[in-house]
């Protein structure tokens, strides 16, 4: 891997260079990691002109969730506690020579920003922007295969809750089983906060688990995701308990199925994301729920949950192949419940099969 760390790190030095800087000071975690390989808690990156190094606050604490440190990259830990690892990265800069640092502007705080630039006044400091997250969009087969794994272990926590008995169990008592079995079954943890909405609160998009307990005839929803090896999927699936379901409920699944179908479809390089967004919400929108839809149809997944692209009606831009990102359009009904169906898909071009579905726990509306 410490190879594909290295290819990464020189894309990048290839955009910043270009804007005129010496050296790069990357500070969001879910980029330290994807160019280091872990992100210990606090840590920075600093790609300089000699060397690149990994300045932590402290030691790594070995958690699977940090990652594993490319081994050809030097790791150096600041010698005192409190210390901050990225004004001690601008005078590591300062002194190999530099005379700018770009830096994310929208991840440092006005007060770090500061606190570089008063440890190292003669950096001239630019803004390295969104490209290291440009470069996260575009997942290779290893990441792909994380994601792949994460998604296997959702769908079998997902599957044996199923098997259960879920009637006056409450949604709170759900979701923390649904995250000990991602656990059991090798995640790193849950990829989010578990969603679990029962009766009226079905439908919900991130709906925080209450007391209430499952009731006959309830729909239930269920949105959750595993962590593995940094990389996070995600599914939602909608059930009705221990009957048949009614026929409002029969119409509404059907709807909110043959919307997810419609954006799953529109998954093809090239595609832009509002054209997927659109091919969703039209769906819903002509059956009269036009309101109260969410702002988005779908957004791109990786070391975060919620990264670029986003499949939103404003949303510029075209897929590429290689992006995974979930389709979950849904409808709420205010007192009443409601259906979310969410799915992560990796693009691919129609030669190769088209969109490669993740997961696959059965979109049938079951009756539990």
């Amino acid at each position: 891997m410490s190879e594909v760390y290295a290819v990464r790190r020189a894309r990048l030095r290839e955009r910043w260079t270009a804007g005129g800087s010496a050296t790069a000071l990357v500070t969001r975690p879910a980029n330290v990691r994807y160019l280091a390989g872990a992100a210990p808690s606090g840590a920075v990156l600093l790609l300089g002109r000699g060397e690149d190094l990994l300045l932590c606050g402290g030691p790594p604490s070995g958690e699977a969730e940090e990652g594993r440190p490319d081994e050809a990259l030097r790791m150096q830990v600041l010698p005192r506690a409190g210390g901050d690892p990225a004004v001690a990265a601008a005078d590591v800069a300062t002194g190999q020579g530099a005379d700018s640092l770009a830096v994310e502007e929208h991840h440092l705080t006005v007060s770090r920003h500061r606190a570089i630039g008063s440890v190292a006044p003669r950096l001239r400091l630019a803004d390295l922007g969104g490209a290291v997250e440009q470069l996260r969009v575009i997942k290779d087969e290893e990441e792909i295969s994380c994601l792949r794994i994460g998604a296997e272990i959702a769908d079998q926590a997902l599957g044996e809750l199923l098997e259960s008995i879920l009637v006056g169990r409450t949604e709170r008592h759900l979701a923390l089983e649904l995250e000990r079995r991602l656990v059991d079954h090798g995640a790193d943890g849950p990829a989010f906060a578990t969603s679990v909405g029962t009766g009226p609160h079905s439908g919900r998009r991130g709906h925080r688990p209450t007391d209430r307990r499952v009731e006959e005839g309830d729909f239930l929803s269920v949105c959750l995701g595993a962590t593995y090896r940094g990389y996070r999927c995600e599914i939602g699936r909608t059930f009705v308990i221990g009957t048949s379901p009614a026929d409002w409920q029969i119409e509404l699944y059907d709807l909110v199925f043959a919307a997810q179908r419609a954006g799953r479809e529109a998954l093809a390089p090239g595609a832009a994301f509002r054209d997927v967004d659109r091919a969703a919400r039209q769906v819903l929108d002509s059956a009269g729920y036009a309101e109260g839809l969410p702002p988005l149809t779908g957004h791109g997944v990786g070391l975060e949950i919620d990264e670029d692209p986003q499949l939103a009606p404003a949303a510029m831009g075209k897929l590429d192949a290689c992006v995974p990102v979930t389709v979950e359009p849904g409808v709420h009904l205010p007192g009443r419940g409601g259906v979310r169906i969410d799915d992560t898909l990796v693009v691919r071009p129609e030669a190769d099969g088209g969109p490669e579905l993740l997961t696959i726990t059965t979109k049938e509306l079951l009756a539990l």
